[in-house]
């Protein structure tokens, strides 16, 4: 079938379900309820949601979006501090509560991903400085009786004549005035935050362990669980023999829940322990037939035999193909991944008097809420859930299963409740990255100009299983029957239809083609898939950049000047190219080492990789990747490197070992030992290069990850000779 792009868009946009970032853009009511989530406790200026100003000069920040590592309490810190004129180290940053002020612009509920923070709070946060500064500066003038015109500030303070004055002091005429709505913002000359370095804001409790992650949660009373869960996916608890493990030490319930059988006891290790001592039998399902070769084998079924859906059909293809000179025509892989955060899943759960407490690390902190009341039968009113640090993410935080357990553990005993997950239940048990085969077929004339280009991708998608997982909570007065409804309907829907925005983002956008189709076919196998950092472009980088570099060596063209030549309408996205590929020229690798190219636009952002590696006893040595990014101003310099730093090591941790394998409907691997991440003494040094487009800012957290692998598939090939289209990559 042939879908014209601007129905498609008007289908998605209609049924809430455009995007490609973490959360799938519900629509909700969206307008604030007209009461402030922040309590007056300790009197002064609430302004908004995101502020508090009190008598004794604390500035308090209420931060709408999660902190996992990324810096974003810095980065929208300083947004703030900026036009408020107020150092960022001297606000005080909490982490808010449920309330629709905080929803992500970019996905109408409040969550954090897709690398949207900074971008969608860019203008509001410093409209939001800019306007509570003006206010202040009105209340001074009239309670010092001195012309507006006669004041500045600094750092929290109002300056008259060289005297300071607290913020504080003018917060309680400041309230009976009426707000500015646009104040004048700065311009980037004037700058003292923005653009410029300095530590983190949580640097300090991070180092200390003051910094309270979910699995540091302790409460008076509270009972530790373990929960036994089936090897394979959507089976069923079918009986278990409890009699050993309920008469062990501390044990105080053996509990069958809607995941498995759960083991209550004083103590972690006690719960863990008698969990070992059950022998729980488990339902037959689909899944249970599987291998990974049977994925392997049926995808490539599909994409010999189904021609699947059209995403973008632009021009004629065979009349492309006609006109082309040489023609490459090549499969990529890419395998099931897990996100292995270093903290694994947890919450603590606590029911008492009808009201209901959560606490939980995670990327959507009303989606906790949500499944807590609907699991418990508590208003949502009277559920709280308290955010914490998250000890890393990549999109698996956004899947709360674990606080569902939690939840019913606590109905089922009436204990306050902290589960665990071990890093064997998180790579085992988890959500992951849809496994997906690629092929692109793509031609090239005699002068280096791409004449068509024709991609599709075979594998599972993302956003029915991200529906099945979210609905319940976001929404938790629905029915069971009509969120299944929704689901079905969305996955008939992207099956039949119109194809799964995430399932195909980022293989050909890039770069110009007049005769452009993209097709998908879904083959799905009931395994548990959701966002995986940088979501789809994770995969397709790698094969699009693959064939951009094939194309370049059948007409002998370098592969940097290749690209620039068929980018020339993406401006910003050339340059990129055209700075990477500069300093690549002037590189000199020591002997035996060789250097690969790659580059990719995701999230608003554009980034190309160089990596210099070395082939030592048959294996991959990446030894230093240099990484140019364009990501429009820059906030703070520092957590831009250390963002692109940390993409590359945890892409090239998947590109070097990220294997997922099926056997008999189970995933093979279970913790690192056979799931490596990346050791220190095999980390390249990293170069980060920042250009200053002067646009708004456009995210930082994913897009340094898809470009790692097929730069480092650049650099073998460059090395060997062999062309690897395959991950993990491996030479032979």
């Amino acid at each position: 079938m042939n879908t014209v792009n601007i129905s498609r868009r008007k289908f998605l946009k209609a049924s809430g379900i455009l995007g490609g970032g973490l959360v799938i853009g519900f629509s909700l009511a969206g307008c604030s309820s007209g009461k402030l989530p922040i309590t007056l406790a300790e009197g002064g200026l609430i302004p908004n949601a995101f502020l508090q100003i009190t008598p004794d000069n604390k500035i308090k920040f209420y931060c709408p979006r999660d902190e996992m590592g990324q810096g974003v309490t810095t980065g929208l810190g300083t947004l703030i501090g900026e036009e408020l004129d107020v150092e960022p180290a001297n606000l005080d940053i909490i982490f808010v509560g449920v309330h629709s002020d905080y929803n992500n612009p970019e996905m109408a509920v409040q969550a954090t991903g897709g690398s949207s923070s900074i971008k969608a709070h860019y203008l509001p946060l410093r409209q939001t400085g800019a306007n509570t500064r003006a206010l202040l500066l009105d209340a001074a003038a009239k309670d010092l009786a001195v012309s507006r015109a006669d004041l500045t500030t600094d750092n929290a303070h109002v300056v008259v004549d060289g005297k300071y004055h607290t913020y504080g002091e003018f917060v309680a005429t400041a309230e009976t005035l009426v707000s500015p709505e646009a104040a004048p913002l700065k311009t980037v000359a004037n700058f003292k935050y923005i653009g410029h370095e300095f530590p983190r804001l949580d640097a300090i409790a991070k180092s200390t362990g003051s910094a309270e992650y979910g699995i540091d949660v302790d409460i008076p009373g509270m009972f530790h669980a373990v929960v036994r869960r089936s090897p394979v996916a959507g089976a069923k608890l079918v009986s278990v023999d409890k009699s050993v493990a309920q008469t062990m030490p501390g044990v105080a319930a053996v509990v069958e829940i809607s995941s498995g059988v759960a083991v209550v006891a004083e103590k972690y290790w006690q719960a863990k322990m008698a969990a070992a001592k059950l022998n729980p039998k488990w339902q037959q399902v689909a899944l249970t037939k599987v291998d990974s070769h049977h994925v392997r084998s049926d995808y490539a079924q599909a994409m010999k035999n189904d021609q699947g859906l059209v995403d973008t059909e632009i021009g004629d293809v065979q009349l492309g193909f006609a006109a082309a000179i040489e023609i490459v025509d090549n499969e990529y892989w890419a395998p099931y991944l897990a996100h292995a955060p270093l903290e694994p899943m947890n919450a603590v759960v606590r029911i008492e008097n009808g009201e209901a407490d959560v606490w939980s690390g995670t990327q959507c902190v009303g989606l906790a809420q949500g499944l807590v009341a609907r699991f418990s039968g508590i208003p949502v009113e009277q559920v709280r859930s308290h955010n914490c640090y998250l000890g890393g993410a990549f999109g698996r935080r956004a899947t709360l299963t674990h606080v569902i357990e939690a939840t019913e553990l606590a109905v089922a005993t009436g204990k306050t409740i902290h589960l665990l997950w071990s890093r064997e239940d998180d790579i085992r048990h988890g959500v992951y990255r849809p496994a997906s085969l690629m092929n692109i077929k793509a031609g090239v004339d005699a002068r280096g100009n791409i004449t068509a280009w024709q991609a599709k991708r075979v594998g599972g998608n993302i956003t029915p299983r991200s529906l099945q997982n979210m609905m319940p909570g976001l929404f938790p007065g629905l029915g069971d029957g009509t969120v299944d409804f929704m689901v079905g309907l969305t996955s008939s829907t992207f099956k039949g239809w119109f194809v799964d925005p995430t399932s195909i983002e980022g293989i050909y956008e890039d770069y110009e083609f007049d005769n452009t189709r993209v097709n998908h076919v879904t083959v799905e196998h009931e395994v548990p898939l959701t966002f995986w950092r940088s979501v789809g472009h994770s995969y397709t980088a790698f094969a699009k950049e693959g064939i951009i570099d094939e194309l370049a060596e059948k007409i002998g063209m370098d592969p940097v000047e290749f690209r620039l030549r068929n980018s020339k309408n993406k401006p910003r996205f050339n340059h990129v190219v055209r700075v990477a590929g500069d300093l690549m020229e002037k590189m000199r690798p020591a002997q035996g080492r060789y250097l690969g190219f790659a580059a990719h636009h995701s999230f608003a952002t554009d980034v190309a990789e160089i990596a210099e590696v070395s082939i030592e006893d048959n294996q991959i040595r990446v030894h230093k990747v240099t990484c140019v990014v364009d990501c429009g101003i820059a906030i703070n310099p520092d957590i831009i490197r250390a963002q692109m730093e940390g993409a590359v090591m945890y892409g090239l941790t998947a590109a070097l070992y990220g294997n997922l394998e099926l056997k008999q409907g189970a995933f093979r691997q279970s913790n690192f030992h056979d799931y490596p991440i990346l050791r220190m003494n095999e980390a390249p040094a990293v170069e980060v290069v920042i250009i200053d487009s002067n646009t708004e800012p456009t995210g930082v957290g994913e897009p340094g990850l898809p470009p790692i692998a097929p730069a480092v598939a650049s650099a073998v090939y460059a090395a060997t000779g062999q062309r690897l289209r395959s991950l993990p990559l491996k030479f032979s």
